[in-house]
């Protein structure tokens, strides 16, 4: 987690299945990954596509979406994450 880069290649590596993070991230173990497109089905509402979305795995063991600020856009501090 040495290797710092730029935004675009921090989403290039999330497409190919590489997990990526900020090294100025305060939160421990936060990273992002690429949550690929499925079929939503819950009895209800079925057949729902959902397309690819970024996620965040939070400091609480959790995933949300994740939209990128001008600072994320910016920084050259982005690292692959080993998980």
């Amino acid at each position: 987690m040495d290797e710092k880069m730029g935004f675009d290649v921090a989403i290039r590596l999330l497409k190919d299945d590489v997990c990526v993070a900020r090294m100025g991230w305060n939160g421990k173990g936060m990273f992002l990954f690429l949550v690929k497109g499925w079929t939503y089905t819950d009895g209800v509402h079925d057949n729902y596509t959902n397309l690819p979305f970024i996620a965040m795995k939070t400091v609480g063991h959790e995933a949300v979406p994740w939209l990128a600020s001008q600072t994320d856009i910016l920084a050259d501090d982005w690292c692959v994450v080993e998980v």
